[in-house]
């Protein structure tokens, strides 16, 4: 699903509001969540998982296309853990062979 299938998704579910208004709501969530990351913070959603960002050391990649050894910094990467509730609900109907 992309942002703007969410969007009209909220739009059917939510007809009182204008698409205008879903937008917005949806825009701040969002940007929400990437200020608390780029701060060093954590977002946790109850029943749904949690957002953090791990550290990627230096290291010295190579270009896929010639081969050449390239340098790529050190980075903070976005992850996402998902919660139990999550968890549970896809996995529904798969049944474990013991």
């Amino acid at each position: 699903m992309i942002r703007s299938e969410l969007v009209q998704k909220l739009c059917t579910d939510f007809p009182d509001l204008t698409q205008r208004e879903i937008e917005t709501a949806v825009n701040a969530f969002f940007d929400s969540i990437t200020e608390q990351l780029a701060s060093g913070g954590r977002v946790e959603l109850r029943g749904f998982g949690a957002f953090s960002t791990r550290g990627r050391d230096a290291r010295v990649g190579r270009n896929p296309r010639t081969g050449e050894a390239v340098d790529v910094d050190a980075k903070r990467v976005p992850y996402f853990k998902p919660g139990k509730e999550m968890r549970e609900r896809l996995n529904l109907g798969e049944v474990t062979a013991e």
